[in-house]
């Protein structure tokens, strides 16, 4: 049986994914009609690592992040010039956390309207990404997250995040 899927490696998160030539439907995950035989016999098998997992570890996580005026873009979507202290996001992130509590729900639609990351119309979803991928501080903290768990606030050159592990 001749296969259309293909391996190829993302230039944006520098992880394996799967690619269909024909349909041209890509995934992160491998397609469910395949084995692990075939799978590994794909054009392109070479990037994924040997071990059980069948690629890089990689992890999803969401987050809400704050910037002030010494991130490293002190500029969003939603303000051209941040101007506030580092503390001062800070407190807002404080006042987020305060609302959202343990709720995903509440945590998504507070990224959705708040976030100054493009993620944010996204509910401050990150997508897939593996370590070496992130600010060093971010990846830490996420990877030490459990699924479903949010960290405390962390600091970041981009500015101030709450960071909600999904996967």
């Amino acid at each position: 049986m001749s296969s259309d899927w293909e391996i190829r490696m993302s230039n944006s998160k520098g992880i394996p994914y799967y690619f269909n030539a024909t349909t041209k439907q890509s995934s992160w995950d491998a397609p469910s009609e395949l084995s692990d035989e075939q799978i590994k016999s794909l054009p392109g098998a070479h990037h994924l690592s040997s071990g059980s997992s069948g690629g890089v570890e990689t992890i999803t996580a969401s987050h809400l992040l704050v910037k002030h005026k010494d991130s490293r873009r002190p500029s969003s979507w939603k303000e051209a010039n941040i101007t506030r202290t580092k503390e001062e996001a800070i407190e807002i992130l404080r006042g987020y956390q305060a609302q959202f509590g343990d709720s995903r729900e509440k945590f998504e639609e507070l990224a959705n309207l708040h976030s100054d990351c493009s993620s944010h119309s996204q509910k401050g979803n990150l997508g897939p990404f593996a370590k070496g991928q992130m600010q060093k501080p971010f990846e830490e903290a996420a990877f030490a997250l459990q699924v479903g768990e949010f960290s405390d606030i962390t600091s970041t050159d981009s500015g101030v995040h709450i960071i909600l592990r999904t996967a």
